[in-house]
């Protein structure tokens, strides 16, 4: 049930998440995918038809480099933060820190009759 770990209000969240995972160590596309579903607890499942788009993205904004490395006789794309990438990362995660907090306010408070 892929739906219920991937609710419509994720929007914005794999870019999140590919930043925070790409900051200590650099990774493939796949393995990022696999990271993502490990570090979620598989709460959060993307495919590579995610993960992907997200890279490019980032990687066309300065966010992150790339680099070709064959391994296994298979040619993989090695992605890392970029200085500004670390500067985005902050900002989103300041940004998603803030409304997780909101909604934990307002799902913790009693309710009105």
């Amino acid at each position: 049930m892929a739906r219920d770990r991937n609710p419509n209000f994720l929007n914005g969240v794999p870019e999140l998440l590919v930043l925070q995972l790409l900051k200590d160590r650099e990774m493939y596309g796949y393995e990022l995918v696999q990271a993502i579903q490990a570090a979620t607890g598989e709460t959060i499942v993307l495919g590579e038809g995610v993960v992907y788009p997200v890279l490019h993205m980032l990687e066309r904004e300065g966010a992150l480099r790339s680099r070709r490395q064959t391994v296994g006789g298979r040619s993989r794309i090695y992605y890392s933060l970029t200085p500004h990438g670390g500067l985005r990362l902050a900002e989103i995660a300041q940004s998603w820190s803030r409304i997780a907090r909101a909604v934990a306010g307002v799902l913790g408070e009693p309710r009105h009759a």
